[in-house]
C-alpha cells in the first residue's frame, strides 16, 4: 500500500432521529415542541447571563421571537440540531448540533452548543457529548470529530480538553462575530482514540461513580484511560 493510502471510502451522514441516554435524550428540534420551554431554559429567571456571549446569534427579546428562530434551525440538515431534553422530567435544557459534515473525509463537527443554567455542569451534559461522539465514530464511521470555539471562551476551551478533545492551535482573525474579531480554537478527536476516550466517558457515567448527593467521585479525565474497576 503506497505511503497514507487508506482503505476509507466514506462516513454515513446522521440521520434525524433521536439518540437516548439514562440521563438525557437527543430529539431532533422542533420550534413548536421544545421552543418555549428552550426559551425558558436560556432566558428565564436564572438563566446564564454568559450563554450567548459567544454564540453569533442571540440573546431574543421575547419566546416568539425565539421560536420563529428556531424553526429555521430544524430544517436544516447542516448543522443538524438537536433539544437536549432530560430523561426524568421531559424538560428541554439545551441545544447541540452535528456541523460541517463532510462524511467523503470520515470528518465532522459538534457545536452550536448551549446548555441552561440547570443542565451545565451536570452528568446529563456529559452524557450528551458521549451519545454525539459514540454515534459519530460507531454508527456513522467518521475518522475525526471536530470541536471549534471562540478562542477566548474558556469554558469551552476547557470542555473540549475534559471531554477528551485534543487542542490543534487558533486560527488568528478567523471569523466577524456580532461585530468582532473572532479567533478560534479548534480541538480534534479521532477514531483510534475514540477507544480510551469512551471507556473513560463510561467509567464516569457510571452510576457508581456518583455519591448520595450525585457529586462524581472521580474526575472524566482521571478515568480516562484508568484500569477498569474490579
Amino acid at each position: 500500500m503506497a505511503d497514507g493510502a487508506l482503505s476509507f471510502t466514506a462516513a454515513a451522514r446522521p440521520a434525524r432521529a433521536p439518540l437516548a441516554g439514562a440521563r438525557i435524550r437527543l430529539e431532533p428540534l422542533a420550534a413548536e415542541h421544545h421552543g418555549r420551554a428552550l426559551f425558558a431554559a436560556s432566558h428565564g429567571p436564572g438563566a446564564d447571563p454568559a450563554l450567548w456571549r459567544y454564540l453569533p446569534y442571540g440573546p431574543f427579546a421575547d419566546p416568539d421571537g425565539f421560536v420563529a428562530w428556531l424553526s429555521g434551525l430544524e430544517r436544516s440538515e447542516d448543522p443538524l440540531f438537536f433539544a437536549l431534553v432530560e430523561t426524568a422530567g421531559g424538560r428541554p435544557l439545551g441545544v447541540a448540533a452535528y456541523l460541517r459534515i463532510a462524511p467523503e473525509h470520515g470528518c465532522i463537527e459538534i457545536g452550536h452548543i448551549w446548555l441552561g443554567a440547570e443542565l451545565q455542569r451536570t452528568a446529563a451534559a456529559t452524557e450528551a457529548m458521549y451519545l454525539l461522539a459514540r454515534q459519530a465514530f460507531e454508527t456513522l464511521g467518521n475518522r475525526r470529530l471536530e470541536w471549534k470555539c471562540d478562542a477566548a471562551n474558556g469554558r469551552s476551551r476547557r470542555a473540549a480538553e475534559r471531554l477528551g478533545f485534543t487542542f490543534e492551535g487558533v486560527f488568528r482573525q478567523h471569523m466577524v462575530v456580532k461585530g468582532r474579531n473572532r479567533d478560534t480554537a479548534w480541538f480534534s478527536m479521532l477514531d483510534r482514540e475514540w477507544p480510551v476516550v469512551r471507556a473513560g466517558f463510561e467509567r464516569w457515567l457510571d452510576p457508581a461513580n456518583f455519591d448520595a448527593d450525585g457529586r462524581p467521585r472521580a474526575a472524566l479525565a482521571a478515568l480516562r484511560g484508568a484500569a477498569p474497576q474490579r
